[in-house]
């Protein structure tokens, strides 16, 4: 501590930290309040009826007199003998699938590549490390041609096989399984005549915890937001997902003919009742994610 500090007040000297906590959360609670203003017009849209979504007099981002969120859901599921609700499944089974694939191969592309010597590993990830700047929808279109080959463009397979490749993901879990699981612990375990395969699954993996759940929500959240993909490969709307289809009322919406004020309502409702699988997701596997960092540190 500077001369010119040490004969400053003590309140002085304290406020400074003070002032920069106080500026530190009024920033973060304007970030807040910025990522939440949408939802939170999300929700509000949700409770009005057509009338009210267009030419409500509380204004975009409050209550209208008349709550019509249940009315709202109701119609959403039985619209159009509840395609929504076959949309909202296709969309289930797509980023589960997916999600829980790219985890799986991401885990064990990156265990090997951090803890293996192989013939080839460093050119091998240097290939990997280019196919990360490779934008994903600049990939739909061979992507398309490749599933189009093989027969499978208009079933689930085409939406599911691409979402199983995850190059970032492999490239984290690459090097997050090289800093924390210490190859001395590998060789402990085989010394005491553990396999690989079980030194994997008891020693390994737990230590992995946080980087597989941080994959399995980016993996998920990926897929289920995926918009380009499915549109390519799919043309038979029971099998769209909730992003296409909410798309495709979007476009029937602004047409003459097209539902109007009505079908808005649907969608914006629609749109409110996607994000909770992905709030749903992300409180869910928070604790692991606490518990695997717990778990990493003790080890």
């Amino acid at each position: 501590m500077s001369a010119l500090t040490t004969h400053l007040p003590a309140t002085t000297r304290l406020s400074r930290p003070r002032r920069r906590n106080v500026v530190a959360h009024v920033f973060l609670g304007v970030l807040v309040l910025y990522f939440l203003a949408p939802i939170w017009w999300l929700f509000v849209a949700s409770t009005k009826d057509a009338q009210g979504l267009f030419a409500g007099s509380s204004g975009a981002m409050w209550f209208d007199k008349n709550f019509n969120l249940i009315a709202n859901i109701q119609e959403l599921f039985a619209y159009n003998g509840g395609e929504y609700v076959r949309w909202l499944g296709n969309s289930l089974l797509y980023a589960v699938s997916g999600g829980l694939g790219a985890t799986a191969i991401s885990v064990l592309a990156g265990y090997g590549f951090a803890k293996y010597k192989f013939r080839g590993r460093n050119l091998t990830f240097a290939l990997l490390l280019g196919a990360v700047m490779v934008p994903m929808t600049a990939l739909v279109i061979p992507t398309f041609i490749l599933m189009s080959n093989l027969k499978l463009t208009d079933t689930v397979w085409a939406v599911i096989l691409p979402s199983l490749l995850s190059p970032f993901g492999v490239y984290l879990m690459r090097v997050y399984t090289a800093e924390a699981v210490p190859d001395e612990l590998l060789d402990a375990a085989r010394v005491d005549g553990a396999g690989e395969l079980r030194t994997f699954f008891q020693v390994s993996l737990p230590l992995l915890r946080p980087a597989l759940v941080t994959v399995l929500l980016l993996s998920v959240v990926g897929t289920w937001n995926n918009y380009f993909l499915p549109l390519a490969m799919l043309s038979t709307e029971r099998l769209y997902p909730l992003t296409v289809g909410i798309g495709l009322w979007e476009q029937l919406a602004s047409s003459n003919n097209g539902g109007g004020h009505s079908l808005w309502s649907l969608i914006v409702v629609g749109s409110f009742i996607s994000i909770i699988p992905l709030v749903v997701a992300f409180l869910t596997l928070h604790k692991y994610w606490q518990g695997g960092l717990s778990l990493g540190s003790l080890k």
